[in-house]
């Protein structure tokens, strides 16, 4: 059996499944794509919307981030990352769609324009957009915190990968924020996860 994961490894949606599978202890090949690796004939027709990261498991090609965060925690940790609790569970999905449907779409207009757009080219006003939309975004899971440790509960779940990825971008980036104290306290316990420390604390790019 084997597991092949595309993509560069400073793509916040490639890291979701880096940090999973430290968490599970999954091992995978991760050839480089995208970004100033470009994409090969072979990786387009896995995958033709041009974007990382595809997984190769054995034979199963499969795509889009949070579905291949779900699919291998399903498979290699049911009742840890993935919830055998049908609530939990739906928790869980609910927060990564709320990542990608929600905050990181308010967010990755400052990031893009900080971090990858040369200073000259930048566009202040949507940098500021970006800054007060996921300042007060921010809020909402803020008060979901306030009762619980984790996203989904007690335990860690798939639900805080896919946002604890994208928090470290925000509080890396030198911008203004809010005070969000449970945030805060959730982000500071997972930057103390292993795999946490080793695929997404890395230098912004």
């Amino acid at each position: 059996m084997s597991l092949t994961i595309w993509g560069r490894h400073t793509s916040s949606n490639v890291q979701k499944l880096l940090w999973g599978c430290a968490e599970m202890g999954v091992s995978y090949e991760r050839p480089d794509m995208a970004g100033k690796f470009g994409f090969t004939d072979e990786y387009l027709a896995m995958n033709p919307n041009r974007v990382v990261p595809t997984i190769d498991d054995d034979g199963f090609i499969l795509w889009e981030s949070n579905a291949c965060l779900r699919y291998l925690a399903e498979k290699h940790d049911r009742g840890g990352l993935w919830p055998e609790d049908p609530h939990v569970r739906a928790d869980a999905d609910r927060w990564m769609d709320w990542q990608t449907a929600t905050f990181w779409p308010a967010l990755r207009p400052v990031f893009h324009q900080l971090i990858r757009t040369p200073v000259e080219q930048q566009d202040g006003e949507l940098i500021d957009q970006g800054i007060k939309a996921a300042g007060e975004i921010s809020a909402v899971l803020d008060a979901a915190l306030e009762d619980r440790p984790f996203v989904a509960g007690d335990s860690f779940t798939m639900g805080d990968i896919p946002i604890g990825g994208v928090i470290y971008r925000w509080y890396e980036m030198d911008i203004a924020r809010p005070d969000r104290p449970n945030v805060r306290a959730w982000y500071d316990g997972l930057r103390e996860r292993h795999g946490y420390a080793e695929h997404i604390v890395i230098p912004l790019e």
